[in-house]
């Protein structure tokens, strides 16, 4: 079977959207399954329904990548996009051939920053995981190349600086794709440190903030990669072989927090992208950590305990998908401010996006670090709540007491805290302080832990003890799991 590329596509006479030859306008710190999944899926349909008419080079942002199979594909690779949509299953495949070539710049550093020279160049995408947006002080101008990514972007910077700094218009708009909070200014942030640490002047930090846009954006698709345990039979269907087979749902939403002038060099409307440029991203984050990530937290506890191991299984279990529901139509859109038909429309996509066929997203693994998530994702809801109706939200509550009742295991070890779950173990996995204090609870009375885990100002940052009625709720629902079951507390508030 011969190997994905352009010849190999000519010889099939695929009648699919190619682009074969086009400037480089685009570098791509990350060539992940992520953005190859979601960035370059986007610019692969802009080139196709737009006059964008660019190509990615990728550029990986650490020593091991896949540089050497992207450039053997010619940059190419087959994805696909899966999922639950309208009420049916979706299965959408795309040769995307937006990628040029990819970059070791661990190998290739002069011809990463020979990018800089390109005067077609103008956007910089980036993905480099929640760690790769931190100064490190250690690094050197002089490195070949700067260990962070802040300081490989800054020596990339100086270099386009050198050659087009006395012109207008020729810096770039930076799009920041890592999920920490305002990952543009961050980014931005740890660039001008470089600069001012390398001693490489004032009039280079001025092109910076004058000439380059540091984007914040919001992404949004689970992207599940390369699918190990089906590529065999995928290849022999498409056939070619694809080394880099990406897959992903079929919901995607990308808020991109840039100027209105960005609208026209990045033509998204036109091209009827599920992207939206905004002065400001942060209500649609809060949307997403609220409802699709609050979600998960207030639910997949108590499923978990009620006997469930896959959140799509959860939403065929009647009880436990009005839970969901409920939690998220009654109690956690009312504390948005975002107009409530998009926050409801928002909704119905979570609901279906958990119904996804093609992802087997297990309870056990959205349950770790879930101390941090419930104070994240889902105690903004409640205080809110409380707030602007100054009453408890009963499912949310009721979501706090799975949680203890989930933590309240017995055997402490080096993998996690062991408990049990109608006669069969399971490892809880949190920080060691969170795991190191339920075991030193482990026989506690229900209200003795009740009491502990609500007035842990370690774990939420304050005394939950204050809100009214809170810790009472708690201990009924506790002492009703311990009873009866997580089910059936879920069944009487639906």
């Amino acid at each position: 079977m011969e190997k994905l590329s352009y010849s190999t596509l000519e010889e099939m006479n695929y009648d699919g959207f190619i682009l074969k030859d086009a400037p480089e306008r685009v570098l791509q710190f990350g060539e992940g399954n992520f953005l190859r999944a979601f960035v370059d899926y986007f610019i692969d349909v802009l080139n196709e329904t737009t006059d964008f008419n660019s190509k990615v080079v990728l550029c990986q942002p650490i020593a091991p990548g896949l540089a050497d199979m992207i450039n053997e594909q010619e940059g190419l690779y087959t994805l696909f996009l899966r999922g639950f949509q309208d009420g049916e299953a979706v299965n959408k495949k795309r040769v995307i051939s937006c990628v040029s070539r990819c970059l070791n710049p661990y190998r290739e550093y002069e011809q990463v920053l020979a990018c800089a020279d390109n005067p077609e160049l103008r956007f910089i995408t980036c993905n480099t995981t929640e760690a790769g947006i931190v100064y490190d002080p250690s690094c050197q101008f002089a490195d070949a190349p700067a260990d962070s990514f802040p300081g490989k972007l800054t020596q990339l910077l100086y270099r386009r600086y050198q050659k087009f700094g006395s012109e207008k218009g020729k810096g770039f708009i930076i799009l920041s794709c890592e999920l920490i909070d305002n990952n543009g200014k961050e980014l931005e942030k740890c660039v001008l440190k470089y600069a001012e640490q390398w001693q490489l002047g004032e009039d280079f930090m001025n092109w910076i903030t004058a000439e380059n846009t540091f984007c914040s954006t919001l992404v949004d698709r689970i992207v599940t990669g390369y699918p190990r345990s089906e590529a065999a039979a995928i290849c022999q269907e498409l056939g070619y072989e694809d080394n880099l087979i990406d897959t992903g749902e079929i919901f995607g939403f990308w808020v991109i927090e840039g100027p209105e002038s960005l609208k026209k060099e990045f033509p998204v409307e036109q091209a009827k992208l599920p992207i939206l440029i905004t002065d400001n991203h942060k209500p649609y984050k809060q949307r997403k950590v609220r409802i699709l990530n609050g979600a998960h937290t207030s639910f997949v506890l108590g499923a978990y305990l009620a006997g469930q191991d896959i959140v799509r299984d959860c939403m065929h279990d009647d009880v436990i998908c009005c839970y969901m529901n409920k939690t998220i139509y009654d109690e956690i859109i009312p504390t948005l401010d975002l107009p409530k038909e998009e926050l409801e429309e928002f909704a119905a996509a979570v609901t279906e996006r958990f119904k996804n066929p093609f992802i087997d997203h297990a309870l056990l693994a959205i349950s770790l670090n879930s101390t941090s998530k419930w104070r994240a994702r889902v105690m903004p809801s409640l205080k809110e709540y409380v707030k602007r109706k100054a009453a408890l939200p009963a499912c949310i509550t009721a979501s706090f007491a799975f949680y203890i009742a989930f933590f309240n295991g017995h055997t402490l070890t080096e993998e996690g805290l062991v408990a049990d779950r109608a006669g069969n173990q399971y490892i809880v996995k949190d920080d060691r302080y969170v795991l190191e204090f339920y075991a030193a609870h482990k026989e506690d009375s229900v209200e003795e832990l009740v009491h502990a885990v609500c007035s842990n100002t370690d774990f939420w940052g304050e005394d939950l003890t204050e809100l009214d009625g809170f810790e009472s709720a708690v201990c009924s629902y506790l002492a009703q799991i311990r009873s009866e079951g997580a089910y059936a507390v879920m069944q009487s508030l639906v």
